[in-house]
């Protein structure tokens, strides 16, 4: 079994399986990938987002608003807080800090981080948390605000040990996605050599960001696998142990409902 734990299915690309979902959901079974997390960016498309994912029980969803998001009304926690409400529904997010597009100035992404912390520590779900060029202040947001009351990820990791080692501390588990694999990467997947193995995490953020060999392709969950492959070689270990392993913390961290089990009824390709 493998687990991507942050995807964004309502954006993949479907033309190659011929605009079915359903083709893509196979394909992503046929390469071994079981669970998938499919993480929200915007309150505007979720209900979209919700109504392509329903039929199938392998697939939990988060709610949140992306950093760099900029159209739309503000969320509230309350909104938030109902949203999560879903029994598919397994964390609030992504949310987070990101000073590299600057879409949106510092302190309305610090007031929208804030709102989804305290949103989580409402409905008592995990975070899901993106940061980047903003190591001081994401940790700084988090340590204010409680944030270690429900956890969650630091996830698409592409910071220092430091910041890992922070993110540890507050009880938060690291995700590595596709970049880990990039020639370029070798900082960071010093840091995928470092990270306790039952805090570990591995992801897609699919379309986005592919790993090697198919870097600047579309990206899909089934290509998960090259993840796995990469961090086992880093650690010396078996693309198995890698996969049992990440999914196990998977459910740990997000707990029953990201099994197929609290959705009996519900296709499971």
């Amino acid at each position: 079994m493998l687990v991507d734990s942050h995807c964004h299915l309502d954006r993949v690309d479907l033309r190659r399986y011929e605009g079915d979902f359903t083709k893509l959901m196979q394909a992503t079974a046929d390469a071994g990938v079981t669970r998938m997390l499919c993480v929200s960016i915007d309150l505007e498309h979720y209900p979209e987002m919700r109504r392509l994912v329903d039929p199938f029980a392998q697939i939990a969803v988060s709610v949140g608003v992306h950093p760099n998001h900029a159209e739309g009304c503000e969320p509230t926690p309350e909104q938030l807080v109902a949203l999560a409400s879903d029994p598919r529904n397994v964390a609030i997010g992504e949310t987070g800090l990101d000073y590299f597009h600057r879409d949106l100035d510092p302190a309305r992404q610090h007031a929208r981080f804030r709102v989804h912390i305290a949103a989580a520590r409402e409905c008592g779900k995990p975070l899901i948390v993106h940061t980047r060029d903003a190591r001081e202040d994401t940790i700084a947001i988090l340590r204010e605000e409680g944030a270690d009351a429900v956890g969650g990820v630091l996830h698409c990791f592409t910071e220092n040990w430091e910041m890992a080692k922070a993110g540890l501390d507050l009880g938060f588990y690291i995700s590595f996605s596709g970049i880990v694999t990039f020639k370029s990467a070798e900082d960071l997947r010093e840091v995928a050599r470092r990270v306790p193995l039952d805090r570990l995490l591995i992801e897609t953020d699919s379309p986005y960001l592919a790993p090697v060999p198919h870097r600047g392709k579309p990206n899909e969950p089934k290509l998960v696998t090259h993840v796995a492959s990469c961090i086992a070689a880093l650690r010396g270990m078996d693309s198995a142990q890698i996969a049992a392993a990440t999914s196990e913390n998977y459910f740990r961290l997000f707990g029953t409902a990201a099994t197929d089990a609290a959705q009996p009824n519900r296709t499971l390709v």
